[in-house]
């Protein structure tokens, strides 16, 4: 290779070298390939770039590394998502997903993270082949991205297909889990099946297996893995009734159900699922908002706790009201207000980076120096970012520009994180 041949610094061993450059965050790997043809050869080389990411893994603690956001602006196979870096402001484009040639307009999937490695599960989307053409229908393909290799690849498809699901990964074992969903999709406000198939995928065997159901249809629903032990689905829509025989509306569902993961293996799974009951009343809202939730590995040292075995803390985003899920009282509670509304009453994004808690609107049309965060007068979209500091309680804000050709529906955009 040329990184043999060819010094990547000067004066120094390519693989004292290496671990210098590994430091950098991946974010900036673009720009640096014009600098030199070693620098080029070890950026762009898949051997090189996955020694990059296991030097990162091995000499880096896990609040260094880059915690970036993944942006699905739209259908993956039709347009490039995007890789962002929030600490440097920084855009990285992803190759678009492999095209279904007999479907289009993927929506409602789900995308997750573990490792280097991103995941598309599921979604809704219309099929050429079925009839009418204009019904959608549920899908279970399944793809993964390696960001070393910058590739695509195709996984095992799960059992039901499925969109609008609660999805959660569990890290230590390298599993994913799915729930419930249909097939719903997001030009059509309330029509569409519900299933309440659970399911989990094996990373390394890439295999789905079926788990205990649901105890109903749910979907619209969110998942999440607490202590790598317990499948928590929060909230979605079961039947829908009719106004007047004629429009229909989704009954919410206001609790949670838990499934116990005991064991590696599906017959080690104890017992079915457990309800918890409401966590709000009818007076306080109608459904559930968008989640995030902050893991052990996005805190710091706690000095108030020590156990060495934390409850991740869970945020929704209820229109401008930031709330905190207690779950021993089974309530959420109102942490803060988002200081500066929507333009036209549009949809926030919600993410939780680096432990803070991004809520982000999409601007058209703003100066950059009007958000403070550029010397150049330039008009363009704008992703306004307002962060908030669940330990100091304080707001912060950013903006910059984005690279999408159009304006960006936080409505149906799917987003994960990831750390690198």
């Amino acid at each position: 290779m040329a990184i043999e041949t060819l010094a990547l610094i000067p004066g120094l061993p390519n693989d004292i070298s290496a671990i210098i450059l590994s430091y950098i965050p991946i974010s900036f790997h673009g720009r640096l390939k014009p600098t030199c043809r070693s620098w080029r050869s070890f950026f762009s080389n898949y051997s090189c770039k996955a020694l990059i990411f296991s030097l990162r893994q091995a000499h880096l603690p896990p609040l260094k590394l880059s915690h970036l956001l993944c942006i699905f602006p739209e259908d993956p196979s039709l347009s490039s998502p995007y890789l962002f870096d929030p600490t440097h402001l920084a855009w990285c484009p992803l190759p678009p997903m492999p095209i279904n040639p007999h479907g289009y307009a993927l929506c409602n999937f789900a995308s997750v993270s573990i490792g280097p490695y991103l995941y598309v599960i599921g979604g809704s989307l219309f099929d050429t082949r079925s009839y009418p053409m204009d019904r959608p229908s549920p899908t279970g393909s399944s793809f993964r991205f390696d960001i070393a290799a910058g590739r695509w690849e195709s996984l095992s498809p799960m059992l039901t297909p499925r969109g609008s699901f609660a999805c959660a990964v569990v890290e230590n074992g390298g599993q994913i889990l799915v729930a419930g969903g249909g097939s719903r999709h997001a030009m059509f406000g309330a029509a569409g099946s519900r299933v309440g198939f659970v399911e989990r995928y094996d990373v390394e065997r890439d295999e789905w297996s079926p788990l205990p159901g649901l105890p109903g249809f749910r979907a619209g629903c969110v998942g999440l893995c607490v202590k790598g032990r317990e499948f928590w689905v929060m909230g979605g829509y079961g039947e829908s009734r009719t106004i007047s025989g004629v429009f229909p509306v989704d009954e919410y569902y206001r609790d949670a159900v838990v499934l116990e993961l005991d064991g590696e293996d599906d017959d080690q799974i104890q017992g079915g699922w457990r309800e918890i009951g409401d966590m709000w009343q009818n007076e306080e809202r109608t459904q559930l908002g968008k989640i995030v939730v902050v893991d052990d590995d996005d805190d710091d040292d706690d000095d108030d706790d020590k156990d060495d075995e934390k409850v991740p803390q869970i945020f929704m985003l209820d229109g401008n009201e930031i709330l905190r899920y207690n779950m021993s009282l089974n309530r959420w509670f109102k942490e803060s207000t988002v200081p500066r509304q929507a333009q036209d009453g549009s949809a926030f994004g919600f993410a939780a980076l680096q432990g803070e808690l991004y809520i982000m609107s999409h601007l058209q049309g703003f100066e950059l120096s009007e958000i403070r965060r550029s010397r150049q007068r330039k008009k363009g979209s704008v992703l306004f970012m307002q962060i908030y500091n669940r330990r100091s309680k304080s707001w912060r804000y950013l903006g910059t520009r984005t690279p999408f050709n159009g304006p960006l529906d936080l409505r149906t955009t799917v987003m994960c994180t990831i750390r690198v």
